[in-house]
């Protein structure tokens, strides 16, 4: 039998605890046999999260007897991981045993120095800071996981679902990892990645910056063509002084600003609107509908009908099924008499 230690310090996130407690517990073999056992260890007997105590079974020395250990995220604002504990997983890695992280977890891992030199991933929100803090670490923030043989990284907390279920198929085969998909009711593998969960938004722009009335512009044109020129042209500069102040001011270029506003802009009308992907695409300002797709793949890591799929919560309408007949309109009542007079508004 397979044996998973979750490593829990204190202020663990509960969700980054459960989702491999879920995952590993559910999973059965052909015959019925259950292939893991899960393991909750830690520094110290008792940990405090998010509104409870957790008693913890085990020690560190669960670490040593593991063929697999987790280690889940802890809160905003947690302690640093203590000493013993990141000894603990070096002493693991260097066992060989197989180490993954939950979300922040991968700040844990980094601490260790056990990403040195890999890829790795964590919650797109934390990315940029996993990367300052450790630049040995090649941070990839729009994938859902990254498996590097030895060293597993997972994104946000729902992400670890997919890593361990991955897991569960690299140890197991498809079938046994697709029935426990199915026992935790979702897919056996999402399409996309997590850049399709981003908020997209604009790099800021400084307070008071001379380029404000132009961006503002540019937001309420994006069904329009804009050109470099016009945008030049709308600030009073030439196009080479535009662009380069443009630079200074957004740290990126006219095009792919513009270009980053309509996907923006289709992100909102695909969850907020069930007009066709071509009238977004209009909508947008992108000059076809393939023209759309080829860029909202490549900025958010699907397609718009997976995405609107995902997070429109209103039902796509059925293309086989004929439209309704419109219904007639009532007549209208007969006014009072005498009329009221109406204000005007």
């Amino acid at each position: 039998m397979h044996t998973v230690a979750i490593l829990v310090l204190d202020h663990v996130v509960p969700f980054d605890l459960a989702a491999p407690l879920e995952i590993f517990g559910r999973t059965r073999l052909p015959d019925g046999r259950r292939p893991y056992r899960t393991r909750i260890c830690g520094p110290s007997p008792e940990v405090r999260t998010n509104g409870f105590g957790l008693r913890v079974e085990r020690g560190l020395d669960a670490l040593a007897e593991a063929d697999t250990v987790i280690v889940p995220g802890c809160e905003q604002g947690a302690a640093p991981p203590p000493p013993e504990a990141l000894a603990a997983l070096r002493a693991a890695a260097a066992a060989g045993t197989r180490i993954a992280s939950v979300c922040v977890g991968a700040f844990i891992l980094a601490e260790a120095g056990l990403l040195d030199g890999l890829r790795a991933t964590t919650h797109w929100i934390a990315a940029a800071e996993l990367a300052r803090r450790y630049p040995l670490v090649e941070v990839q923030p729009d994938v859902l996981y990254v498996d590097n043989g030895q060293l597993l990284t997972s994104a946000g907390a729902a992400a670890s679902m997919d890593l361990c279920l991955h897991m569960v198929r690299r140890d197991l085969g498809s079938a046994v990892a697709a029935d426990a998909a199915r026992m935790s009711v979702m897919p056996l593998e999402r399409e996309g990645g997590q850049a399709q969960f981003i908020v997209h938004s604009h790099p800021p722009v400084p307070r008071g910056a001379t380029l404000q009335p132009v961006l503002d512009w540019i937001e309420d044109n994006l069904a329009h063509e804009i050109s470099l020129k016009a945008m030049a042209a709308r600030s009073g500069m030439s196009e080479r002084t535009f662009s380069r102040r443009f630079r200074e001011q957004t740290g990126t270029t006219p095009l792919q600003w513009v270009l980053r506003a309509r996907v923006r802009r289709a992100q909102y009308l695909l969850e907020n609107s069930d007009h066709p992907v071509e009238r977004i695409a209009q909508q947008a300002g992108f000059g076809s509908p393939t023209a759309f797709r080829e860029r909202f793949r490549r900025v958010v890591g699907t397609t718009p009908q997976s995405y609107r799929a995902a997070f429109n919560g209103r039902p796509a309408p059925t293309p086989s099924m004929p439209a309704a007949p419109p219904v007639p309109p009532l007549p209208a009542p007969a006014p009072p008499s005498p009329p009221l007079p109406v204000a005007a508004g």
